[in-house]
């Protein structure tokens, strides 16, 4: 009999020297944040009390930060250390379509603030909440305009290689007028929080019309000439992530704009914007049903020939989260004990595949598989 030596396998193992973390991370970690931040934010929802629920969510939102600090500093570093091949992600037809993946993931870490920060810190959470916010709102508008931007004047991009990623930068928008909705009643004078709604629906105009115009040419490139390689399996999914973020925020934007308007000397346009919410958000989230059952029915036809392990994944995460979090809410809104129920499982499913996920990704980041920038591939260390 024959014993096998157990070797421990040293950190970033696949990668030739450790300062590749640096040199090979890209935007797309930034997906974890949201994914990690958007299950932070459903488990606060869920329709019955489960004790603890909202001490590992506010663990959760903790974790998001530290991840978004964590990703923070070493894509800086990227950019100090090597700048020429950090600039090169502008020319990439996939990976700079990421960059709206970082003020999402920052989205969630506010909204984080509103939950979890004003009971430990008061206003000085509030106070930076609002800081944050405007910058966010910033970082959306100059990837939803200069990606694009870039997209028509340096990038290469052909119908049969479109994937539902060509959202990302586009549909940050309307996540910070998601975020900006749930901001608002918080802020102390009524012009404050007058800007802000009113910014939140031009943010929400700037993105989700845009959205369905690449979801219409989504359809046609999948009508054409079917389903995307393997490893963008996940994308799938991103379409479900603006149509729920659409209907969130128009219902959130609409319980906030009866008071809001009226303090503003137009309480009548506050109610049609409280009923048009609602019902846009309804419909809305029908349409997100049907793109839900698609996604589905396409991961089980990729799970038949087996699905590679990617950051890709985290793709399933949010889109999935924030559909849950618009069905808990209409839950909430409607008293419809059905969307309460479907809304829980969908949060159950959500918390699965987060864990799967983070294992995942915890396993190849230790091992430096995850390290990979599609922008340098194939330049020499």
């Amino acid at each position: 009999m024959t014993y096998a030596t157990f070797t421990p396998r040293r950190p970033f193992s696949q990668l030739s020297h450790p300062r590749e973390v640096i040199r090979q991370f890209t935007p797309n970690w930034f997906a974890a944040t949201m994914g990690t931040g958007i299950l932070s934010a459903v488990l606060t929802q869920l329709p019955v009390h489960i004790p603890g629920m909202f001490q590992l969510a506010e663990a959760l939102w903790m974790l998001n930060i530290v991840m978004f600090l964590t990703f923070s500093f070493l894509y800086t570093a990227r950019w100090v250390l090597f700048f020429d091949e950090a600039r090169r992600v502008f020319g990439h037809s996939t990976v700079s379509m990421f960059f709206g993946t970082i003020p999402m993931g920052m989205a969630t870490i506010i909204n984080g603030f509103l939950t979890f920060g004003l009971s430990r810190w008061g206003d000085a959470a509030l106070h930076l909440a609002e800081v944050l916010w405007w910058l966010d709102v910033a970082m959306s508008l100059a990837c939803g305009v200069l990606i694009p931007f870039m997209m028509f004047t340096r990038q290469e991009h052909s119908i049969d290689q479109m994937t539902a990623v060509w959202l990302l930068p586009v549909v940050a928008a309307e996540v910070a007028a998601a975020s900006g909705g749930l901001l608002a009643p918080h802020l102390g004078d009524s012009h404050s929080q007058f800007s802000v709604l009113i910014t939140s629906y031009v943010l929400w105009a700037l993105s989700v019309p845009v959205a369905f115009s690449m979801l219409t040419i989504l359809l046609l490139r999948m009508a054409l000439h079917k389903l995307p390689h393997a490893s963008m399996a996940s994308s799938s999914w991103l379409a479900l992530g603006p149509i729920s973020t659409g209907a969130f925020g128009l219902m959130v934007l609409g319980a906030d704009a009866p008071a809001i308007f009226a303090a503003n000397g137009l309480s009548g346009v506050g109610e049609i914007a409280s009923g048009l919410g609602l019902i846009a958000g309804i419909i809305l989230w029908g349409v997100g049903v049907w793109w839900l059952l698609m996604a589905v029915l396409i991961t089980v036809r990729y799970l038949r020939n087996g699905l590679p392990f990617n950051l890709g994944w985290w793709g399933f995460t949010f889109p999935l989260g924030v559909f849950a979090l618009t069905t808990l809410k209409l839950g909430a809104v409607l008293n419809l004990g059905f969307f309460s129920i479907l809304g829980s499982v969908l949060v159950a499913g959500l918390a699965l595949l987060w864990l799967v996920i983070m294992r995942r990704t915890l396993i190849g980041a230790y091992k430096g598989e995850l390290f990979v920038s599609p922008c340098i591939a194939g330049l020499k260390g």
